[in-house]
């Protein structure tokens, strides 16, 4: 069984198996209907989802949609975070409106981080890099504990949740603080703020994760679904499909109002409709909650990304410096640690040329895949020339190590241009 922690240093051996696992949706087959996908999606990099279809519906027909994440300011922003940053632009280019929260108060309960530490690796690492990457103004950036919705917001899903649950998605046991809790309600207070009045309602939103975090998108999904008034159903009786929509804790002038919108039968604690679409009847449940004080959420989307591995093989662990890179590390130590990088090569180049490489099992064509080469067609000339036995290891790696280079010195001039216009974001 595999086992999901967002606070551990996970690796996923088989993808495959969180399809079955935790009902993860496989993302190949909405990629044909995205437009200009990223290359994340182009390359299977993003590779599961969880009700991702509503986000691209309204990406496509013009609607209102939204990208969120968090970042825990508990040490340096490197490649994997940049990963997360970069689909959150990606989705503000399509039209979405973009959140990134710090979440100084999950590093304070379970990194035990001070309130100024907190602070300046939010702005100092995170918040730069991602202005830096091409996050535009607009863009909603906060940290928790300075928001009053999502400290608010937090606190009304906590009257939904319960230690047992916490305790089921999460490991939390009778050594847990109670901080670590609360900041677990707080990221889905994250979550969810997109779609608080404020921000023009209820929407689709997506939060783009490592498999990981799916704790978090799991926990909220149905936070989302307990402090709605109504839930709203497929259902069949007698051989006939109808859809029912129960109040939970809705006023009864709600419901009598959905059964007269729906053209509905009503009874003491649902409305059966049978004559409008599953879509018109959910449209029309989440005006009424509105009117009446709800909160009408829409469960949040996720998608999945694949993990880097460390720079050395195996895991990338933020207390081995040379298993990642930094997006503050220096150009120049960025190209050496590419250069002491592990390789798919084989032993002799004899035997690489006879046998072929292996980049599947490489952490720089990894690099390449994920980060330094945007152009298809290039990166597949670099793996089929690695295949073939035709591409030396050595050249490969000053090849990566030159991109690495040039990335970071841009990337650290724009970081730069960026804390010059942190204003923009209300920082």
């Amino acid at each position: 069984m595999t086992t999901l922690d967002p606070w551990g240093a996970v690796k996923i051996d088989n993808y495959s198996k969180l399809f079955d696992e935790f009902g993860i949706s496989r993302f190949d087959e909405l990629l044909g209907k995205i437009k200009n996908p990223h290359r994340y999606m182009r390359r299977h990099v993003i590779f599961g989802h969880r009700s991702y279809e509503s986000v691209l519906s309204a990406m496509l027909s013009g609607k209102p949609f939204a990208a969120m994440s968090g970042f825990m300011p508990s040490g340096r922003a490197h490649l994997g975070h940049k990963m997360v940053m970069e689909e959150i632009i990606w989705h503000q280019q399509q039209g979405g409106d973009a959140f990134l929260a710090i979440a100084d108060m999950e590093a304070h309960a379970v990194r035990g981080k001070s309130w100024k530490e907190c602070r300046e690796f939010g702005i100092n690492e995170y918040i730069l890099s991602a202005i830096a990457l091409g996050l535009k103004p607009g863009a909603h950036i906060y940290f928790q504990s300075k928001s009053g919705n999502v400290k608010d917001l937090a606190f009304e899903l906590g009257t939904k949740a319960n230690f047992s649950e916490l305790s089921a998605i999460y490991g939390f046991n009778g050594e847990t603080n109670i901080a670590h809790m609360v900041s677990a309600l707080t990221q889905s207070a994250d979550i969810l703020q997109p779609q608080l009045e404020e921000f023009g309602g209820p929407k689709p939103v997506v939060i783009p994760v490592g498999a990981d975090q799916d704790p978090h998108i799991r926990l909220t999904r149905g936070l989302a679904y307990k402090v709605n008034m109504f839930i709203v159903e497929k259902r069949e009786s007698a051989g006939k499909a109808f859809i029912s929509v129960r109040g939970k804790a809705a006023p009864k002038e709600a419901l009598s109002e959905i059964a007269k919108r729906t053209g509905g039968k009503l009874y003491e604690e649902h409305v059966d409709v049978f004559k409008q679409s599953f879509d018109e009847v959910e449209s029309i449940v989440r005006e009424t909650e509105l009117k009446y004080g709800g909160y009408a959420f829409i469960p949040p989307a996720s998608t999945y990304h694949k993990f880097m591995t460390g720079l050395q093989g195996g895991k990338m662990s933020s207390s081995i410096p040379e298993s990642y890179i930094a997006l503050t590390d220096k150009p120049e130590e960025g190209a050496k640690k590419v250069m002491r990088a592990k390789t798919g090569g084989r032993v002799t180049l004899e035997e690489q040329s006879k046998l072929g490489g292996e980049p599947d099992k490489c952490s720089v064509y990894e690099l390449l895949l994920f980060h330094l080469v945007e152009d298809d067609n290039k990166l597949m000339e670099v793996y089929k020339d690695c295949v073939g036995g035709t591409r030396v290891c050595g050249n490969c790696k000053k090849y990566a190590a030159e991109l690495m280079r040039e990335f970071l010195k841009e990337h650290q001039e724009k970081r730069e241009q960026a804390r010059e216009g942190l204003g923009e974001f209300g920082l």
